[in-house]
């Protein structure tokens, strides 16, 4: 049984639907992603497990114990959110307190307690400090630091690195895996951010208009897509759609208008003539003046139209014949490449038919 059983859970705002019949079950230690664009329901969610939102159908349960009448203060969460929410006129320490304050724990336990929460989140000798003589990346951590001084079973993450630059963001992440390591607390992370659920997380639910897409390991979301959402929204993708022309020893061609006949590699009985899409990552592409002779899958003629210099990887992107444009991902120290292509340069771009991932639609 999971720790955390989301269970056919619903949440309403008069007609619209923010959560739609979402069930999911979350494993005690796990680093667990709620991943989606604005407004497809994630944030919802968390609030509906920490108990600020009532769901108007389904169940939460923890444990095995339904959490449906305990209010969020009863409840063994807690929840960290994007403003960080500290107590501008009180300390560190004693912000870091006030849970314990509140729970009635005797007075004397709690200099020692509020000692192990900074030692936990790297911030010992910063107790007396203020919160606005703190770093965005240091509040975030007194933040979580309160979070985790009850000894939460579920620590909740709304979007907490939102608000912080890219290089900080990164030294959090890398913070926030060991943090959860060491403490081996259950996290559900909310954030809009591929990249970071893709670095943080050993599960991550994909959410589109309410409902799950997709719940997988991260390598799975991004090498092998359900949808045509999900493979859109990790990441970059080519999605090549189009009828499926024929299938045999599983292969399927599929015909792209505006680029021809593309082969992929699939066990699909999807019949010719029903609608797919190949979803092709850019680096699984391969681009040369002209491919090499004897190139037996996947290859098409066109010129560079934009390019984007990014240090250690260059990327291209294709001008087809009928219009369709192939973005291709190209490492700059990539042996035997004697110079970059520029804009206007006549390429080839190929691939594998097992480059591609097959999703019906």
């Amino acid at each position: 049984m999971a720790l955390l059983e989301i269970q056919n859970v619903t949440r309403r705002f008069g007609n619209f639907t923010a959560v739609d019949q979402v069930s999911i079950g979350i494993e005690a230690g796990e680093f667990f992603t709620l991943l989606g664009p604005s407004g497809c329901g994630k944030t919802t969610l968390l609030r509906t497990i920490a108990g600020f939102e009532v769901p108007d159908g389904g169940r939460i349960l923890l444990n095995g114990e339904d959490l449906a009448d305990r209010p969020p203060e009863r409840r063994p969460t807690r929840m960290v959110f994007q403003s960080y929410a500290l107590f501008p006129h009180m300390t560190v320490e004693e912000n870091v307190a006030f849970p314990l304050q509140m729970a009635d724990v005797p007075r004397a336990e709690i200099p020692g307690k509020v000692r192990e929460a900074l030692e936990d989140v790297r911030l010992t000798g910063f107790g007396k400090r203020y919160p606005h003589e703190l770093s965005g990346g240091q509040k975030q951590r007194v933040a979580i630091g309160r979070a985790l001084i009850t000894h939460p079973k579920v620590l909740l993450l709304d979007e907490p690195l939102a608000a912080l630059d890219a290089k900080l963001r990164e030294e959090m992440q890398l913070e926030l895996i060991n943090l959860q390591k060491e403490v081996g607390i259950t996290f559900v992370y909310v954030t809009h951010d591929q990249t970071e659920a893709l670095a943080l997380s050993h599960r991550i639910a994909v959410m589109n208009k309410g409902r799950v897409e997709q719940l997988d390991e991260p390598s799975k979301i991004y090498g092998f897509p359900r949808t045509r959402f999900v493979a859109d929204f990790i990441g970059h993708c080519n999605l090549l759609s189009g009828p499926v022309k024929e299938r045999a020893n599983g292969v399927v061609t599929v015909d792209v208008p505006s680029l021809g006949l593309v082969r992929v590699a699939t066990d699909s009985a999807l019949a010719p003539g029903r609608s797919a899409t190949i979803a092709l990552r850019p680096e699984k592409i391969r681009i040369d003046t002209a491919a090499p002779p004897g190139t037996p899958d996947n290859h098409y003629r066109g010129s560079v139209q934009e390019l984007l210099y990014m240090g250690d990887v260059t990327v291209y992107k294709v001008g087809m014949p009928g219009g369709m444009q192939i973005e291709a991902l190209l490492a700059n120290s990539q042996s035997g490449r004697a110079r970059f292509f520029e804009v206007g340069d006549a390429v080839e771009v190929s691939w594998a038919v097992g480059a591609g991932h097959f999703i019906e639609e």
